[in-house]
């Protein structure tokens, strides 16, 4: 059985994840994403909908960036490492991403590779390092909890990609 913990503004990711199999949903919302965004046309990679919103490459930019992090999180706390871990301001991460110099097809490798390695570090926790409890940005957290949040923060993403963007 998994403990889910996790801070309330973290709610709106782990619901969109509709199975209580981390792994599977994983590799099942890897999938999902990566024929998405390979269906994305060309001509609207720079594409915002609107004033100071982030473009499409800006989106998949945070999505990397975020998956780091999450993971990082989650080998910290699987590890036991009981050191709370800071938060991190996504906009400036945004603002400080240069990703017209980026590739569509480097950032869509970058996605898949980071995405395989971080499924690969997964499978490696026991249920006991998953259940592990740490603290990140001021709230309780489990290991087995952020993995759920990487699902559903992607599949956030999507969504908005599908209905404000294409």
């Amino acid at each position: 059985m998994y403990n889910l913990i996790y801070a309330p503004y973290f709610e709106n990711y782990v619901q969109l994840v509709k199975s209580d199999n981390l792994r599977k949903t994983l590799k099942e919302n890897t999938e999902e994403m990566l024929e998405f965004l390979e269906t994305i046309p060309e001509e609207k990679l720079d594409y915002a909908y609107a004033e100071g919103k982030w473009t499409i490459k800006q989106v998949v930019q945070h999505l990397i960036d975020a998956e780091r992090i999450f993971a990082y999180r989650a080998l910290r706390i699987a590890r036991l490492d009981t050191t709370p871990l800071p938060g991190f301001d996504e906009n400036l991460y945004a603002n400080n991403a240069i990703v017209s110099s980026r590739s569509w097809e480097d950032m869509l490798k970058e996605m898949r590779q980071l995405r395989k390695s971080n499924l690969r570090m997964i499978k490696s926790f026991t249920d006991e390092q998953l259940n592990a409890e740490g603290n990140a940005s001021n709230n309780p957290i489990t290991a087995v909890a952020i993995g759920f949040i990487m699902a559903g923060h992607v599949k956030h993403h999507l969504t908005i990609l599908q209905e404000r963007y294409l």
